[in-house]
């Protein structure tokens, strides 16, 4: 009932946990973070995905200026004519679109801007930098270079306002439809592939479209990833090249020679997209990304390497996404359920490792990108939160387990049960087990003589004297009915000497008794005598009742005859008697007085009975004498000797004068000198 409790309190925490991370996961709330996993994952693409397709295309070349290049050119920064002089060389090289990756949105000090204009002028495949302003995530307008540049080139957006949506990282670039809509502005590097593929970019079913040929997938913010290339290592082994130092080239090798020298250099810029950027660490134009620190100009070469090549990273589509979460979230209530720690945590963590190498695998083979963060955060947060709900249930279950059994078991086997609750059976459960049941004999009129509290208070000195005895020896207290004691061994514990353990513990409340009944009689109080019953046999053991209360009991036919044999003393006047099956479990260990054949109360089949008399080979003296002639007189009747029999009987009433079975046996043998009898003392009353 608790089990099925706590699987319900998990199903709706699990669910919550998962909705809210893929609700976090649309807001982009952990993008930094997912930024950083898909590094790694770049990474590992790099090291041993395909070899030919991690490598940057030729069709992008970087005309770069450095601290080389400004220490020779003797002044920062480069001045706009001779800005001018490159732009006219590398389109007499033969560029088919020249990029300018410097935000000219001031004019010149030096009275440079219309050479500079005329050059762009001249070469008309010009393409410069502008800058998207955005106002909490809304687009405010273009901050474009200087109308003179603009009216000789094209723009497009490159870098966005610090209080945009773009991240430090740079993982993917964000095409903002607004944008386009408004000033009909692309991204550089968009424009960049459109100008070089002479098409018009659109937005459309989710692509990115650059003309019949190219349609690169976004994702549900309008972002695509950028595919940073595989590059060189360093001759010096700290790192790889970087871009502009494997497909760039010298700007003082175009800006500082000849003509003539040119055409040497030619074939490298000839028909391809070249860039114009800085790689001087004075310029602050430094990025994070996958593939380490880049300068901004490597960063847009790299989009344009990716866009041409069909954007080869691919978000996974949403339903996917949602479908991977709900397989996740169903493993993580599926594992919830396992009690064992070890076992539940162990499993978890294999389901997230499954869950990463399947990202990572996805990733490097075939170019999708799994969302990672989220669903990790919330296999995580489900471990923890599921960890802590079993740690609250444990400590309420053994809490629970403390105050169901502290006063019915003994204090060791009740912290074995805390530290393995699995073995309680919290339901039915069958078993072979030693039932008891106890009666003070005549309490009715016994307690007539006392006053209410005289009478609970007496009560309550027997009962703790023999729950003492039941709990020392491994038995479990069932319940108490008035003076009824009813309790068993074999359970919550297997205890495979459930049979010896239920004998002792009677034979030992029998010792206790005399000491008690001493001290009631010396306060005034009358004699008690106490008739126990034992049987051993298959019961039903566990936690039964309603809803609304519980209780660890037994049931079955074995329990309804042990409360038999209880009152079946009444009709031997014995005090102590066990079954055959009892017997059987355990007659090497004890000492026993068979008392007959009978059929109890509700039973057509006869069962054979004893009366305990004490452990083994304690029995000595008169009493031994007795209980051997006891036998013979029982012998004697089962032959028809009735005669015999009563001498027998008689003889064991002088040795023990006032044994009870001895003198009812006496009473049957002269009572069936003339009777048919089938050698089954037949009981009329259930006690």
């Amino acid at each position: 009932m608790l089990g099925k409790a706590r699987e319900l309190f998990d199903l709706p925490l699990i669910v919550c946990v998962f909705i809210l991370f893929t609700a976090l996961e649309y807001s982009e709330a952990f993008t930094l973070v997912e930024d950083e996993l898909l590094s790694y994952r770049q990474a590992f693409r790099h090291a041993s995905g395909d070899q030919q397709a991690v490598k940057p295309l030729p069709s992008v070349r970087v005309i770069y200026t450095d601290e080389a290049f400004y220490d020779e050119y003797q002044a920062y920064p480069l001045r706009r004519e001779d800005l001018g002089t490159l732009i006219l060389r590398l389109k007499a090289m033969g560029a088919a679109v020249i990029g300018v990756d410097m935000l000219l949105d001031s004019p010149s000090a030096y009275g440079e801007d219309p050479a500079l204009a005329g050059a762009m002028a001249s070469a008309g495949n010009v393409l410069l930098v502008s800058q998207a302003e955005f106002k909490d995530a809304v687009f405010q307008g273009m901050n474009y270079a200087i109308p003179d540049f603009t009216a000789s080139a094209t723009s497009g957006y490159s870098n966005i306002s610090s209080n945009s949506e773009l991240r430090e990282t740079m993982v993917r670039l964000r095409v903002y439809p607004e944008v386009a809509e408004q000033d009909q502005q692309w991204p550089f590097s968009v424009e960049a592939v459109s100008q070089f593929l002479g098409v018009t970019p659109r937005i459309q079913d989710g692509h990115l479209t650059l003309g019949d040929s190219l349609a690169i997938q976004l994702d549900q913010f309008n972002d695509f990833y950028i595919d940073f290339p595989k590059l060189k290592p360093r001759f010096s082994g700290s790192g790889h090249l970087h871009l502009h130092e494997e497909l760039g080239i010298y700007a003082g090798d175009i800006l500082f020679v000849d003509e003539e020298e040119l055409m040497d250099l030619a074939y490298e810029v000839d028909g391809n997209i070249v860039l114009l950027g800085e790689v001087a660490e004075v310029a602050h134009d430094q990025f994070e990304t996958p593939v380490g620190n880049i300068f901004g100009v490597n960063i847009i070469a790299s989009q344009i390497d990716t866009l041409l090549k069909g954007g080869p990273l691919r978000s996974l589509p949403y339903i996917l996404e949602c479908l991977i979460a709900l397989v996740l979230m169903g493993s993580m209530i599926g594992l919830a359920t396992l009690a064992s720690p070890l076992l539940r945590n162990s499993a978890s963590f294999a389901v997230l490792g499954i869950f990463v190498v399947a990202a990572f695998v996805a990733y490097i083979q075939a170019g999708w990108v799994v969302s990672m963060t989220y669903n990790l955060a919330a296999i995580v947060t489900a471990m923890i939160m599921t960890n802590i709900r079993h740690y609250l249930f444990e400590r309420g279950q053994k809490a629970y387990i403390r105050e169901a059994f502290g006063q019915y078991l003994s204090p060791a086997v009740v912290e074995d049960l805390v530290k393995d609750p699995e073995k309680l059976s919290l339901g039915g459960e069958e078993r072979e087990m030693t039932a008891y049941f106890s009666d003070i004999a005549g309490f009715s009129s016994f307690s007539e003589s006392m006053t209410p509290t005289e009478l609970v208070n007496l009560l309550n000195e027997y009962l703790t004297a023999m729950c003492d005895v039941i709990i020392e020896t491994g038995g479990t207290i069932d319940k108490f009915e008035g003076d009824a004691i009813i309790a068993f061994w074999g359970a919550p514990l297997p205890d495979p000497n459930h049979a010896r353990q239920a004998c002792f513990a009677s034979l030992d409340m029998r010792d206790a008794l005399g000491p008690l009944g001493e001290k009631w009689l010396a306060e005034g109080r009358p004699q008690v005598s106490v008739r126990m019953g034992l049987n051993t046999g298959p019961m039903v053991v566990g936690n039964m009742g309603s809803t609304q209360r519980v209780n660890y009991t037994i049931m079955g036919d074995a329990v309804n005859l042990a409360s038999r044999l209880e009152g079946a003393n009444k009709a031997f006047k014995s005090d102590l008697m066990i079954s055959e099956a009892t017997y059987l479990q355990c007659a090497d260990e004890i000492d026993v007085r068979e008392l007959d054949v009978i059929r109890v109360v509700g039973k057509d089949e006869p069962i054979r009975v004893y009366q305990l008399l004490n452990r083994k080979d304690q029995t000595t003296g008169a009493l031994a004498d007795m209980v051997d002639a006891y036998h013979r007189g029982l012998e004697a009747m089962r032959n028809k000797e009735f005669e015999s029999a009563a001498a027998l009987f008689d003889q064991c009433l002088s040795l023990m004068p006032g044994d009870g079975p001895s003198a009812i046996q006496k009473a049957r043998a002269s009572s069936l000198l003339d009777a048919d009898w089938d050698g089954v003392f037949t009981l009329t009353e259930k006690g």
